[in-house]
């Protein structure tokens, strides 16, 4: 996929109409500093286009970007951050399962997960809810340029051994050398093609 376009349409507190729906979506979902928002960022090209932080905890809505006119990404909040109140765990909490339950559009998920270290118990929890609910979903293993390259292959392996996932259904990701960042736009074209063939296929 060639990213033409890329924008920021709207931040919402709870998944509901907004000036694009109704476009295939594909959904970020990951721990709280993982890199959703520089990986939007290094995918779209437009640096500034998803709010980055260093600071864990930091995309606390549900943000949406439309690219090229024919697809929405939904930037959901990151889980897994301890240093916030009870309240504000239950409101990301009740994002997520509004989204996940509500969207009528949702093709794809990008699962990210920290190649650094072994999937944590909430990137398990997320894993077996995308499977339960039949999401497809591909994980992406975020932050490769921090570890060796014979390191990337052992972390890849126990990552698919804990989420249980085959070697094609992970990407190994950074947004600083652009590793990955086309694997990830070939699998971005697929959800759009197979999503304008579900369009075309007739009723009954």
């Amino acid at each position: 996929m060639i990213i033409k376009t890329a924008e920021f349409v709207t931040s919402m507190s709870k998944y509901g109409p907004f000036a694009t729906a109704g476009l295939p979506e594909i959904a970020f979902a990951g721990r709280s500093n993982v890199g959703k928002s520089s990986m939007i960022n290094c995918i779209t090209g437009r640096n500034g286009l998803a709010r980055t932080s260093q600071s864990p905890g930091r995309t606390r809505l549900i943000n949406v970007f439309l690219i090229n006119q024919q697809m929405n990404l939904v930037d959901l909040p990151g889980y897994g951050f301890a240093r916030v109140s009870r309240s504000e765990l239950q409101s990301w909490g009740a994002m997520m399962d509004g989204y996940f339950g509500n969207t009528d559009c949702l093709k794809h998920v990008f699962h990210l997960v920290d190649i650094r270290h072994e999937p944590s118990k909430e990137d398990r929890e997320m894993n077996a809810f995308l499977r339960a609910n039949g999401f497809a979903f591909t994980v992406i293993a975020t932050k490769a340029d921090k570890v060796s390259y014979s390191q990337q292959k052992s972390n890849l392996n126990m990552i698919c051994r804990t989420l249980q996932v085959q070697p094609w259904q992970i990407i190994p990701f950074s947004s600083k050398t652009k590793a990955g960042r086309a694997e990830i736009l070939n699998r971005m074209e697929e959800v759009c093609r197979e999503s304008e063939g579900e369009e075309q296929e007739p009723n009954g």
